[in-house]
């Protein structure tokens, strides 16, 4: 593809994703992330009306006269995504579970530049197939948004617990990671909770309906974006579609608690749907239980 329509595609999302970064998302981001706490800054002359719990107290030892911390808000944040590439992605009834996750993490990612936070991303399947370390700057997010659309998987099965050690290992600094996934995989659960315990974790659920339910239009066949795997149904049997709409019912419930019990917060996005309003929902729940807390 020549250069000038990467940048057509690319700015295509960019001119898409615009919206959701100006209105809704730019104000709910900031207030859900506001950083990582507080962090020292100086020591200075206690004042009358300063708080006496601030006192330096071997600085007042040493000068022979009261002294305080001064302290700010540690704003700089880092982000991570961790998109998933594999095969399974491909799939979509109207639009694709990669592309409806494209425009996603493209808004994640301008909400991230707007507030100068630092973006990496990890591309993987059943490894980490592409690591860009986050930096700040909007060149750094079209970088990512490039990889993200025209990247070349070796692989297509899913495999996050590889990709979870992977990332505990590079990760050092408490970060929010942003992982964007179907989560067709094998267990993960260990590496995930390690990873919980380090950093802020929010897992982003993409599915399709057509995952979800089957629509009668009698012979079919399905395959596995991952295996290869090619099987014949019949989608005019109600007992199939039903039976069929049960499994899927029951990978969501499970998936939900799993993630319940993780203590992560899970957002379910529907490819070729806008996300606009499930992550206004994601956003107005965490603010008002941070609130709370």
């Amino acid at each position: 593809m020549k250069s000038k329509d990467v940048l057509k595609n690319i700015k295509k999302i960019e001119i898409k994703t615009r919206y959701l970064v100006e209105g809704l998302l730019q104000g709910a981001y900031h207030s859900v992330f506001k950083g990582r706490g507080i962090e020292f800054s100086e020591v200075r002359e206690y004042a009358i009306g300063d708080d006496v719990r601030t006192i330096d107290w071997n600085v007042t030892a040493r000068m022979n006269h009261p002294y305080i911390k001064e302290f700010i808000e540690e704003r700089d944040l880092t982000i991570y995504i961790i998109f998933d590439v594999s095969g399974s992605g491909e799939f979509g009834s109207s639009k694709s579970k990669k592309e409806s996750a494209i425009e996603l993490c493209a808004s994640l990612m301008f909400a991230a530049l707007r507030n100068n936070d630092k973006v990496g991303i990890a591309l993987f399947t059943d490894k980490v197939e592409r690591f860009i370390y986050p930096r700040k700057g909007r060149k750094h997010v079209l970088k990512m948004i490039r990889e993200m659309i025209y990247f070349k998987p070796e692989n297509k099965r899913t495999d996050l617990k590889n990709t979870l050690d992977y990332m505990s290992k590079v990760i050092k600094k408490r970060s929010i990671i942003f992982i964007v996934s179907d989560f067709i995989s094998e267990d993960f659960s260990k590496p995930l909770k390690l990873l919980k315990n380090k950093h802020d974790i929010i897992a982003i659920n993409m599915y399709d309906i057509r995952e979800v339910q089957l629509p009668d239009v009698g012979y079919i066949e399905l395959e596995d974006e991952e295996t290869g795997e090619q099987m014949l149904v019949d989608t005019s049997d109600p007992e199939f579609r039903a039976e069929y709409a049960k499994l899927a019912d029951e990978r969501t419930k499970e998936l939900n608690q799993f993630m319940k019990k993780m203590k992560i917060d899970m957002i379910g996005i529907r490819s070729g749907e806008q996300f606009d309003v499930s992550l206004r929902k994601f956003f107005i729940q965490r603010l008002k239980r941070s609130v709370r807390i």
